[in-house]
């Protein structure tokens, strides 16, 4: 049975998701959620996601939401991604829970403020502040992969994928990678496994919507 992800491009989370189930080689397909135009708000999404948000997994029977949560599930399913012991594991949901709080949940708002805001909504103080904040992760991520092709262990996880969600977007929100030589390697190196597409590549968007 093929597995439905509820995703919009623009979703940084939701790509994490659909890069995962493409690199884990599980059968998917998207399903367009109109984030822009109220979808995820409508009655109708809110029956599917209490939390009127993407991503939404849907594997038979199974209705799973969250990005961390459905990381986990795929990896666990496939066999795939999930590192090599226990302690891996752990250390991959180390990244991971990292992730949600100090780079994704920081990359996504202010990506969304500078971008998807109309400009003279934009506040300009908060992006500020955000913008320092995801400094001091990108270096906390620079500074683990000066020495370490991938977050844990030898090979790629679920907490790379995670981690790198929001980093291939186009638009601006402080990230250049130039700035960050062993994030920009690590980028360069999950664009090189097999399966990889960007985000707008892997899910349908919005273009007429985006800044």
């Amino acid at each position: 049975m093929t597995v439905k992800l509820y995703c919009f491009g623009e979703s940084g989370n939701a790509y994490k998701v659909a890069l995962t189930l493409t690199m884990a080689e599980m059968d998917w397909e998207p399903v367009f959620v109109d984030f822009f135009n109220g979808e995820a708000r409508t009655d109708a999404f809110r029956a599917i996601n209490p939390m009127g948000e993407v991503p939404v997994l849907v594997d038979g029977d199974m209705t799973l939401t969250q990005s961390g949560a459905i990381l986990d599930y795929i990896s666990s399913r496939t066999g795939k991604f999930g590192g090599r012991s226990a302690i891996a594991r752990r250390e991959i949901l180390r990244w991971m829970f990292w992730d949600n709080h100090k780079l994704s949940g920081l990359a996504g708002s202010t990506r969304f403020l500078m971008n998807f805001m109309p400009a003279d909504k934009r506040p300009a103080e908060v992006i500020a502040f955000q913008q320092g904040r995801l400094k001091a992760s990108y270096k906390v991520l620079n500074d683990h992969l000066a020495s370490n092709d991938w977050l844990v262990g030898d090979a790629p996880t679920i907490g790379d994928f995670s981690c790198c969600g929001y980093l291939y977007y186009p638009e601006p929100f402080g990230f250049d990678r130039k700035d960050w030589p062993h994030i920009d390697a690590w980028l360069d190196r999950i664009a090189a496994l097999p399966g990889w597409k960007a985000p707008y590549d892997i899910m349908p968007g919005n273009p007429s919507d985006r800044a």
